[in-house]
């Protein structure tokens, strides 16, 4: 579940910039930075918190996340987006963008600071304290239950898990119920 933004307004606000979404005000990147760890701030490959003076870059899943709680209001040409311009906008950036959304929100929902996993070859890397804080324990790569997994899938998740001292995990999203089930795959040391 988003969470729950409780206000009548969102309390912060981005634009929508070629695929993604960039909060402006130094003052409310830092604010929404500190809530969860969400998006990078410009310039700063690996903030240690949020002493930045910087815009915040997200991802359109982190904006549409943001947005479904109350927190996040988009703009883009001077006019606030509706979430399903914003949805729009993301399916043509992502080709597995529901479900990498739902993947995504399940991992808030279970309490995680989640990030792209880009750097360790997976959709999402999944953090109990926070990036900076900890080393996450979690890779994810999210996959459709239609979806066929080859041995040399299965072989690369286990060396990569293993060379990066993380558990690889396989999400499968059901994105009509919102049910997401995880495989781990790591490598046995025997």
């Amino acid at each position: 579940m988003p969470l729950s933004g409780g206000n009548p307004r969102p309390r912060f606000r981005g634009v929508y910039v070629q695929g993604s979404v960039v909060v402006l005000d130094p003052d409310m990147a830092r604010e929404l930075y500190s809530l969860g760890y969400y998006g990078k701030p410009l310039g700063v490959p690996k903030p240690k918190g949020a002493d930045f003076e910087a815009p915040l870059v997200m991802d359109l899943i982190e904006a549409r996340y943001l947005v479904e709680s109350g927190l996040l209001e988009v703009y883009r040409d001077g006019r606030r987006m509706s979430l399903e311009e914003l949805v729009e906008l993301g399916r043509k950036h992502y080709s597995r963008y529901d479900e990498l959304c739902a993947v995504y929100t399940d991992l808030k929902r279970r309490g995680f600071y989640v990030t792209s996993g880009i750097k360790f070859g997976s959709d999402f890397a999944a953090y109990i304290y926070g990036p900076g804080i900890d080393h996450a324990p979690f890779i994810v790569l999210v996959r459709s239950p239609d979806d066929v997994l080859s041995a040399s899938d299965l072989i690369r998740a286990g060396r990569l898990s293993r060379s990066v001292r993380k558990s690889f995990l396989i999400a499968v999203p059901d994105t009509s119920t919102g049910r997401v089930r995880y495989v781990s795959v790591n490598r046995a040391e025997l």
